[in-house]
């Protein structure tokens, strides 16, 4: 009987985009195609000290925490048996390198061609012609930015494959990914551009590269091909450390983006994702972070899943903006819903962070929050506020999950009748608190107990929270009169 081998199959790396031949040469150049870089922050610590805060790499990091090993031998990358947790690179570029026998540049259905015949190579060297084995395969594709679109083609484009393909990729993993193409000064590239394959993020481009019909005005669904939900999206909030192109890339991206990716751009429809406040790539990038390997692994690997989603009740207005609309004026604002996803004993790490700063917060609308028909919806618009996956296997002590979510509503600013109200003040909030939040396994399901932890002590126990059929319910309210309720749904994967 074959050893069970789920969660832990093979990990492909499938890099970004590479502009210039310079690039290329340099990219494959690179065993690992920038998998195996770290990064070397600072924190200050109790006594004012300053200390550093290494993270050694996805690569090392799954080898050290996971038993992971790479794919290469004597110099040169194994053609034998491999075991399972391998990871493999994915080295579409070496055919555009002519010191490697190369002189022509993939295009990215080439490029996803070849990422479906090495899936089967990667099946026969971890197999052989072990039929129980072959039955159980699948790989983890885990990609960076273009190499994204890379992975959809392959799972999208009825050309390029097919179902049973499709069956042996277990989950996929995205960082910065411009799902739905890339902009620049809010115009997406032109089709037209084809020096060095820029073309590759115009949507009819993408459309074409998917199989997408017809010409869809965005192009971040997985159309039915994947299901969405083995699909996570890691999403880079800070515009301002990325530097390339001399940083032309990060002005004209702008500052809802991580320097190349606008945020909305980022992500699958109907996916999973968590925000971070990294750059596309470079030393404050989102490979080489702690965060974005957290969420990696957790996502491979871990065995329970919570989604956050925020059903507002009553929002208040300030004394001032209410007796004016009592009088009859038109008042109108919108809304900013911060979240942060914080797990015990991870001092350091945040699994999601929108914030308001960073250009990631939810933002709503009133009609879409409270008068949904006003805004031509059908139901209020709930803002989705984070996907963290955990892991049991990870707790320190007894069997308790914890993590806090921090918490915060606020206003963009009111108009009445029209004009600008003079007297807000940036930075009032309607709602703020941070919530420590314990999942304990029981019988039927999961115990979910929640305490404010701005008010008291996070190792306290807390409440039990209202338990629904298919979720459960946190009451959240402020002294200002806002009221709403925190819905969580808890999966066992």
């Amino acid at each position: 009987m074959a050893t069970r081998v789920a969660p832990f199959y093979p990990i492909i790396y499938v890099r970004g985009y590479a502009m210039t031949q310079g690039e290329i040469d340099d990219a494959t150049s690179s065993p690992y195609m920038g998998f195996n870089l770290g990064s070397t922050k600072i924190r200050q610590s109790w006594d004012k000290k300053v200390q550093r805060h290494i993270f050694e790499s996805p690569l090392i990091r799954l080898m050290k925490d996971y038993g992971y090993q790479d794919s290469f031998c004597d110099g040169t990358e194994q053609d034998a048996q491999l075991p399972a947790r391998s990871v493999v690179i994915y080295r579409y570029y070496e055919q555009a390198d002519p010191d490697l026998g190369g002189d022509r540049r993939p295009t990215l259905v080439e490029a996803a061609r070849g990422l479906k015949e090495l899936v089967y190579r990667v099946r026969e060297r971890v197999c052989g012609n072990d039929a129980e084995q072959r039955e159980q395969f699948r790989v983890h594709l885990v990609a960076h930015s273009m190499g994204g679109l890379v992975v959809r083609a392959f799972l999208q484009n009825d050309a390029i494959s097919d179902v049973a393909d499709r069956q042996l990729v277990d989950k996929v993993f995205t960082y910065a990914t411009p799902h739905n193409g890339i902009e620049m000064a809010g115009i997406n590239v032109p089709a037209f551009l084809g020096l060095w394959d820029i073309n590759n993020f115009n949507r009819q481009k993408i459309a074409e590269y998917l199989g997408l019909p017809g010409k869809p005005g965005r192009v971040d669904s997985l159309n039915g091909a994947f299901d969405p939900q083995r699909f996570f999206c890691f999403v880079g909030t800070n515009s301002q450390d990325y530097a390339a192109a001399a940083g032309i890339s990060r002005k004209l991206a702008g500052e809802m983006s991580d320097g190349l990716v606008s945020i909305e751009n980022a992500t699958v429809a109907g996916a999973p994702r968590a925000f971070a406040y990294r750059s596309h790539s470079g030393p404050h990038g989102v490979v080489n972070s702690e965060e974005g390997y957290q969420n990696l692994v957790r996502f491979l690997f871990g065995d329970v899943r919570v989604d956050g989603r925020l059903e507002v009740e009553a929002l208040p207005l300030p004394p001032s903006v209410q007796k004016a609309k009592d009088a009859g004026s038109a008042v109108r604002a919108s809304y900013y819903f911060e979240a942060v996803v914080v797990p015990r004993g991870a001092f350091s790490v945040r699994l999601s962070e929108r914030r308001r700063e960073t250009f990631s917060a939810v933002l709503r609308s009133y009609d879409e929050l409270l008068k949904p028909e006003n805004a031509g919806e059908s139901a209020p618009r709930s803002p989705v506020l984070f996907s963290a996956f955990l892991d049991s296997k990870k707790i320190t002590q007894g069997r308790t999950l914890v993590f806090n979510l921090e918490l915060a509503v606020s206003a963009t600013g009111y108009t009445i009748d029209s004009r600008l109200w003079k007297s807000h003040v940036e930075g009032e909030y309607l709602f703020r608190d941070t919530l420590t939040l314990r999942l304990t396994r029981a019988p039927d399901g999961f115990n979910l107990r929640h305490l404010s932890a701005d008010e008291r002590w996070s190792e306290g126990t807390g409440v039990l929270a209202e338990r629904l059929r298919d979720g459960y319910l946190i009451p959240l309210a402020s002294g200002k009169g806002f009221r709403g309720h925190l819905y969580l749904q808890v999966q066992d994967r």
